[in-house]
């Protein structure tokens, strides 16, 4: 998994406006997914078990923060920051603190 801070992000010297590249993948073929989720304090995604999925996972989070577990590693991430997960590793996501976690998501694979 990769967490990244999206304002220490360098701008593209050639865009006419400021813009960053968050995360860039070579190729895509197959599925694409994107959507958001608003996670309580002191809830958990999945419910139970672990989520695993055959997609490429990325996720901006936009607003609190959140920590995930993948493959056994405990992560955090806050508001500003991005993440990315590989396709196939398995990972949970939980809201430890006491404002709602808010984040974009996209699968590709």
């Amino acid at each position: 998994m990769e967490v990244l801070n999206i304002e220490s992000l360098p701008e593209d010297v050639n865009a006419t406006v400021p813009l960053k590249t968050v995360f860039s993948q070579a190729s895509l073929s197959g599925n694409l997914a994107m959507g958001t989720v608003t996670i309580p304090p002191g809830k958990r995604v999945p419910l139970k078990g672990v989520s695993k999925h055959e997609e490429n996972e990325y996720s901006i989070i936009v607003k609190g923060s959140i920590v995930t577990e993948v493959n056994g590693k405990v992560y955090r991430a806050s508001s500003g920051e991005a993440t990315f997960i590989p396709a196939g590793e398995e990972h949970i996501a939980y809201n430890d603190s006491n404002e709602d976690c808010k984040i974009i998501w996209v699968l590709v694979g």
